[in-house]
């Protein structure tokens, strides 16, 4: 991906603009929807380090878990505090993707839970659905 291409997360801007600087260490998600979005883009270009890096320690898996989906969209449904200030956040949102080599589609469904602590936003663990379409 280059900075020049959209963001994978739809908001309209240039993945340099947007969850590029954070993938590179730029800069650091304000919010907790920010973050989501961050690493629904790392999921979209494989970035399976900065996943594991913006996951609570307490929760972390060895592995993200990138796989070889191509994720296709985005929809943010809700957001509950996440803001500069607050200490955790809620985000649900669903993604959509597909599998390039047979093409069967699906979309995941969660409702994320993330903590600011140190100034840094982190993901924690999600209550999710997963259907194939």
């Amino acid at each position: 991906m280059h900075d020049d291409d959209r963001c994978p997360c739809l908001s309209g801007d240039t993945y340099g603009a947007c969850c590029g600087r954070y993938h590179s260490g730029a800069a650091t998600a304000p919010t907790a929807e920010a973050l989501m979005r961050s690493r629904y883009s790392a999921f979209a270009v494989g970035d399976d380090a900065y996943l594991l890096a913006t996951w609570a320690p307490q929760t972390r898996p060895d592995s993200a878990g990138v796989g070889d989906e191509q994720w296709r969209r985005l929809d943010i449904h809700r957001t509950e505090r996440g803001g500069p200030f607050d200490t955790s956040g809620i985000v649900e949102f669903t993604a959509f993707y597909r599998y390039p080599d047979t093409g069967v589609r699906g979309s995941l469904h969660e409702t994320s839970r993330f903590v600011r602590t140190g100034g840094r936003w982190f993901y924690v663990d999600g209550d999710r659905e997963a259907s194939d379409s």
